[in-house]
């Protein structure tokens, strides 16, 4: 019996794809497709990337951004939702208006959806781990809990999850505090 290996794809192919609102992320040579993002994953990643600025406003040590393309190899490109780096890392991360290796933090609001899930928890997880993102923060919109994960090795480990009035802090960004629950509280209509 001959087993059949599907080719991996790059990220030339990955470039090749139609620009159809839909976002395509190559992990291990896998392509993930996800539309474009709701109203309440984009208010939470709003308040997030607002939190971080108002920080660096007072502690102007790096840059905050969202939904930027980081390719990691020639098998690896992913969206992140929000992602931190130094200043001192523009160089080594920047080119071509993407970044090309591990920043220091990097921030998923989770999806609904099995596929989804298995992106984020699972494929991303380890992803960011292999290619060394410091810390991982895994925004779960539904349970309204965020998980911190850190570096060991070449792997993320839980460090915290948080929930309602936990603190969330990090070594990454010295200083930096908020609520669990700053992070979800929507707008009044």
């Amino acid at each position: 019996m001959t087993s059949r290996i599907e080719p991996l794809m790059t990220i030339a192919d990955l470039e090749a794809m139609p620009d159809d609102g839909n976002r395509y992320e190559l992990i291990e040579g896998e392509l993930y497709v996800s539309c474009g993002p709701g109203l309440t994953h984009q208010i939470v990643s709003d308040n997030i990337v607002y939190l971080i600025r108002r920080y660096l406003d007072r502690n102007p040590i790096g840059i905050v951004v969202s939904t930027i393309g980081l390719i990691l190899s020639d098998y690896n490109g992913v969206i992140p939702d929000i992602v931190f780096f130094r200043h001192e890392d523009y160089d080594r991360l920047v080119s071509n208006e993407r970044l090309y290796s591990a920043p220091e933090l990097v921030v998923e609001i989770l999806s609904s959806g099995s596929e989804n899930i298995r992106r984020d928890r699972v494929a991303k997880h380890k992803l960011y781990g292999k290619y060394g993102v410091k810390e991982y923060w895994m925004i779960d919109r539904d349970q309204q809990t965020v998980e911190v994960y850190g570096l060991k090795d070449d792997s993320l480990d839980l460090v915290s999850k948080l929930k309602d009035d936990d603190l969330l802090v990090t070594p990454i960004l010295p200083g930096f505090s908020c609520t669990a629950r700053r992070i979800f509280t929507l707008p009044r209509l």
